[in-house]
């Protein structure tokens, strides 16, 4: 039987948008795989050239005739290139994408850069004159100019954007110091390396009994099973030390590591002290850094020159030759799934990867995901408990407030009275505040403020979804009804969509505490790119009293003068239409604890709640894990909802209407015939039914075996091939995903 193989020619130099279809001579058809360096004729010349194999096919798309022959493997290709070809490919099969989209997030794209010139700042001054100045700036309250000297007498040497962007020193700041003779800036042209000067320092590490039990138990398990390792550990109880030491030991075996973090500007204290422990061996990957930048970094993996790599999800292709672990801490948080064609995971990318690799997944969290868990739970993850904290600490003192009570008792102001009382205390004791709002939960879900109540589906315990139609909505069965004006649980008449914003908040705080210097951080006040940090410098700097936000100001920051925390309304992530609310929930809430008495005083933490009694919050205000993960997953299995079946979530999107219904009854039509043993949900229209006049319609697919789930999304790939009616549809697949269409 013939045999063809599709091509994308020499990657290094061409774009990655198109690929080339080549015959396979019987002698290699045999050992021909996916990933592997070719030498091909190409042009009318027929010069050879590199390729790389990125589909093996029986199929071909043009006269086999013409379709010019492989002329042999090449085996001087680097193993590391045509690993990440295999992981596109990979990734293409499990995720449902073009190869070319794969390539694109597994491949850097090399762009022309001109040489960067790089700034430095440097003391200026001894030590002992500099402590000197450090004592007068701390007794003048001069913060920023304090925290900028004191970086500079333990590092006399610092990168100018680690000053700006990572410990929040405005360049105003810097001239003035600059102009005092405290500091010089030097101007030099450098290898792009983001954090090249940043000192190494020789610490003694010495891990307690309970650390070294778990390093030793995923070591031994690397050299066994290699099985993916869950630590749950809670907060403080040193996960950190326990990445550095095993990245050491992959180290002495010549194995570099991978440390993914949720989002790298939000982590840079935890980051730092991989830095100081590693030195310039450790580099950083993320989308700030322009292309070249990213480019470099990639480069020096290959050549050996990184021993750790840290970043989001897209270091996960960071191309090391060999890797020894691979660590995803805060394993739980969302923005480990990919909301961009191919929707992958990096938790189970990283599994593959590991395995091309004979590395090992180690996945960390003081709150870890339902599905996680659960394969620890099922013997899939060797689970790790870390239950006690190193430092002595006590977490933040929580009060769950309840709004209904607050409502009842007149007070209609989304600041409950303990919460206002709590505020008015912390400003006149000169301390910060933060109160954070879950925008993003605001997805159109109705509820009662006079009784809490949510209208939720009466056949999947989801809540149903506002439509301008006036109806409501369930997107995970089609089910639909008439929108109320009256709570049917109590019959009051303040039942409706919860719809208030920061900026509604930061309107009630300014008119509540005219005093107080407040500051918003959104998405609305970070659009600029600088404004981020510019928000957090003013902040850390103590030139605001109170940080009102939505997610992003309760990730991973470290604000010692922070004492009070308040969640405004846990029901914004509770009620939202989403099997995973709950879990969100709890983790949400636990995070947002965390923001609070990280320094010398004790913090508190107000969580308003309508469900006062919803698990989700009573067991996140009594910090017990094992308690939430008992009744949500009996929920998830009751319901048959990930992780104990799978689901597929597929988008049919048209600039036509008729033809997004068309494709998505289509596909519909063929999963009933084909695949009879799925359960099947819809199509339905998706939740919000048109964006930028493309219109939306969705159905899911549900099954316990993942791979039911990727035969079903191959067959549909094939029908969409040959049925010339889906040219002007648009189709998305998402399994298993975190957010819905």
């Amino acid at each position: 039987m013939a045999r063809y193989a599709n091509i994308i020619i020499d990657i290094s130099h061409e774009k990655l948008d198109k690929t080339f279809q080549y015959r396979i001579p019987e002698q290699l058809q045999a050992v021909l795989e996916e990933g592997m360096r070719v030498r091909v004729p190409f042009g009318n010349g027929g010069r050879m050239l590199s390729g790389y194999v990125v589909e093996l096919t029986d199929t071909a798309e043009y006269d086999p005739a013409k379709l010019k022959m492989i002329q042999s493997i090449d085996k001087n290709s680097l193993a590391i290139e045509s690993k990440l070809i295999a992981l596109a490919a990979w990734m293409r099969k499990n995720y449902g994408a073009t190869m070319n989209q794969a390539l694109k997030t597994v491949l850097p794209v090399k762009q022309k850069t001109a040489e960067k010139m790089h700034r430095r700042i440097c003391l200026a001054m001894e030590q002992n004159q500099a402590q000197n100045l450090l004592c007068e700036y701390q007794r003048k309250h001069y913060t920023a100019k304090a925290r900028l000297l004191e970086a500079l007498m333990e590092n006399p040497v610092i990168d100018y954007e680690v000053v700006t962007k990572k410990l929040h020193i405005t360049p105003t700041v810097i001239r003035g110091l600059q102009e005092q003779s405290v500091l010089e800036i030097e101007t030099q042209r450098s290898y792009r390396n983001p954090i090249k000067r940043v000192q190494k320092k020789e610490a003694d590490v010495r891990l307690n009994e309970m650390q070294q039990n778990v390093v030793e138990a995923i070591i031994e398990n690397a050299r066994t099973t290699k099985k993916p390792c869950l630590i749950h550990g809670v907060t403080g109880s040193g996960k950190t030390e326990v990445y550095m030491e095993l990245i050491a030991e992959g180290i002495r075996r010549g194995r570099p590591s991978i440390v993914l973090i949720p989002e790298i500007a939000l982590t840079y204290q935890t980051v730092m002290r991989f830095y100081g422990r590693f030195g310039d061996r450790v580099s950083i990957m993320n989308s700030r850094l322009s292309p070249g930048e990213r480019f470099d970094q990639f480069e020096r993996a290959k050549r050996g020159e990184i021993d750790v790599m840290i970043g989001p999800r897209s270091a996960l292709f960071t191309p090391f030759p060999k890797l020894g672990y691979i660590i995803i801490d805060e394993e739980h948080e969302s923005s480990y799934k990919s909301e961009t064609m191919p929707r992958y995971h990096a938790r189970e990318t990283a599994i593959e990867w590991a395995r091309m690799h004979g590395a090992t997944v180690v996945l960390g969290s003081a709150t870890p995901s339902v599905d996680s868990y659960y394969k620890a739970q099922q013997g899939e993850y060797l689970l790790l408990q870390m239950p006690r904290r190193v430092m002595q600490k006590s977490l933040p003192e929580c009060h769950i407030v309840d709004l209904r009570q607050e409502l009842a008792a007149g007070n209609y102001s989304i600041l409950s009275r303990r919460l206002q009382e709590l505020m008015t205390e912390r400003l006149e004791k000169q301390e910060q505040i933060m109160l954070f709002l879950n925008r993003r939960g605001v997805a159109g879900f109705v509820s009662c403020r006079s009784c809490g109540y949510v209208i939720k589906c009466p056949h999947c315990d989801v809540s149903m979804s506002a439509h301008n139609n006036g109806r409501l909505m369930c997107h995970y069965c089609g089910y639909e009804q008439e929108y109320v004006s009256l709570c049917p649980n109590c019959g009051s008449k303040y039942i409706g969509g919860f719809r208030a914003g920061t900026q509604k908040i930061e309107q009630m705080v300014r008119q509540s505490f005219p005093r107080a210097r407040v500051l918003r951080m959104d998405a609305d006040t970070t659009k600029n790119k600088d404004s981020y940090e510019e928000i957090l410098s003013a902040f850390a700097n103590e030139q605001a009293d109170i940080l009102i936000g939505t997610q992003m100001i309760v990730k991973g920051h470290d604000f010692p003068k922070v004492t009070l925390v308040g969640v405004l309304a846990a029901d914004l992530s509770l009620g939202v239409p989403d099997y995973r609310a709950a879990e969100r929930t709890f983790q949400l809430l636990t995070q947002a604890a965390g923001r609070a008495g990280r320094g010398e005083r004790p913090g508190e933490v107000i969580i308003q709640t309508y469900q006062p009694e919803h698990y989700s919050v009573t067991t996140a205000g009594a910090q017990d894990y094992e308690g939430f993960y008992e009744k949500e997953s009996g929920f998830r299995g009751l319901m048959h909802y990930p992780p104990v079946w799978n689901m597929l979530q597929i988008l049919s999107t048209s600039k036509k209407e008729e033809e997004a219904v068309y494709g998505a009854a289509a596909m519909a039509e063929c999963i009933r015939e084909k695949h009879g043993e799925v359960m099947l949900v819809g199509p339905t229209e998706a939740a919000v039914p048109r964006i930028s006049d493309m219109y939306r319609q969705v159905l899911y697919v549900r099954h316990p075996d993942y791979a039911a789930l990727v035969s079903v999304k191959d067959e549909l790939e094939q029908m969409i091939e040959k049925d010339v009616r889906f040219k002007n549809i648009s189709v998305q697949f998402d399994f298993n995903p975190m957010n819905g269409f």
